[in-house]
């Protein structure tokens, strides 16, 4: 993960207990959406650095409709965000809202927030258009001495998105994750490893390659590691990857096998 300077962290420091007492206040009043995006607001330039004055846009102007909030740096909007009041449980319907402005404003980062719970989207410019999850926070569980929440902040923060870090963390996530691992488990690697295992515990045991991977698909891996859309989709991503892996190295040992030849060929007529 990126390194966090001294001066974000002594911001979070100082900040941080603040933001946190005022939105247990406001929960506790249970404001409203207009009070919630005033606070919001204020957690984006204390905790997060912006300048309120030019750097935070309310009400920014979507074709014939307005987003809550757009966050820019050098005039440039880096991502949108839309606010709902403080006691707001953050649905669908809220995420269909905000992915709809970060598609027809062309914005790669959107935000979906009540002020108390935070979640960071990445909209993948397909056909149909779709998010990345990249991810969620708390802010009044969030805790200075751990790293993870820090690295959660830090991303969405002006020095963490001047640096790119929400790039370099949303590829870490999209790596580093149960699926992933799930797709590396029933590789042909990993159960020719598990056969080598297997042997060294009995060399008499007879067993398929598809033996061992229904154990790992029924009995092992849980089934949202397996039959999930998300599941399924990286479980693609592998293969293609592992694919053209291959396919490279194929290309590698003939240009190496042509060029063997050729010396070999030129060194016989030499003769």
């Amino acid at each position: 993960m990126a390194q966090i300077n001294v001066k974000v962290i002594e911001r979070f420091k100082e900040n941080l207990g603040k933001i946190q007492k005022i939105l247990e206040q406001a929960k506790d009043r249970d404001i409203n959406e207009a009070d919630t995006v005033v606070i919001v607001t204020d957690i984006l330039t204390l905790l997060f650095g912006y300048d309120k004055y030019t750097e935070v846009t309310r009400e920014y102007c979507i074709k014939s409709t307005y987003c809550d909030l757009a966050v820019k740096i050098d005039g440039s909007v880096k991502f949108l965000i839309e606010v709902k009041a403080i006691g707001t449980t953050l649905a669908d319907k809220h995420y269909q809202q905000v992915l709809d402005y970060g598609a027809n404003n062309g914005n790669e980062w959107i935000i979906l927030t009540n002020g108390v719970v935070w979640k960071v989207y990445k909209v993948k410019f397909e056909k149909p258009i779709k998010t990345d999850f990249v991810c969620e926070f708390n802010i009044l569980d969030v805790k200075i001495k751990n790293r993870n929440d820090l690295d959660k902040l830090y991303i969405i923060c002006k020095e963490g998105i001047k640096k790119n870090a929400i790039d370099e963390f949303t590829q870490h996530k999209m790596i580093v994750n149960k699926y992933y691992i799930g797709a590396f488990i029933r590789s042909e690697y990993v159960i020719e490893a598990i056969k080598r295992e297997f042997r060294k515990v009995d060399p008499t045991i007879k067993f398929e390659v598809d033996e061992i991977d229904t154990i790992i698909v029924n009995d092992v891996l849980k089934r949202e590691i397996i039959d999930t859309p998300e599941a399924i989709e990286t479980n693609d991503k592998y293969l293609k990857t592992i694919k053209k892996i291959e396919k490279q190295k194929s290309k590698i040992k003939e240009a190496e096998k042509s060029s063997n030849d050729g010396t070999d060929c030129g060194q016989e007529n030499k003769g």
